[in-house]
């Protein structure tokens, strides 16, 4: 498992308006195409530098394809990322800060300590 691989995924696709409205159609297809062309990129740097080693576990594919939130977040994923990127694909379907509160109640089981969000 990688938390820096989910933070990525979720800070990078939530930079990009069109990536956001992609991941929100096709979860799937999405988190299918940014594992095989933009995971092994490094961030910041030019594009000709890649790295093989970098991919998604199943369960990391599941959790990413899903929209679940809750279960990035007890793998670790940071959860401002989740937070923010969740907020640009669903808000608009709820009244406000009816999305927000939503998601932290689908969290309310989860008990101190929480997952380490260290990467």
């Amino acid at each position: 498992m990688s938390k820096y691989l989910l933070d990525k995924f979720l800070y990078t696709v939530d930079r990009d308006p069109e990536l956001v409205e992609r991941y929100r159609t096709d979860p799937a297809g999405t988190v299918a195409w940014w594992e095989a062309e933009m995971a092994g990129t490094l961030l910041n740097c030019t594009a000709d530098e890649r790295t093989t080693w970098l991919s998604f576990t199943d369960d990391e594919r599941a959790a990413l394809a899903g929209h679940d939130h809750v279960t990035l977040f007890q793998m670790g994923a940071h959860p401002f990322l989740t937070l923010t990127l969740f907020i640009a694909m669903f808000e608009r379907d709820h009244g406000p800060l009816e999305y927000q509160k939503a998601y932290g109640k689908a969290m309310e089981h989860i008990d101190m300590p929480y997952p380490d969000i260290a990467t």
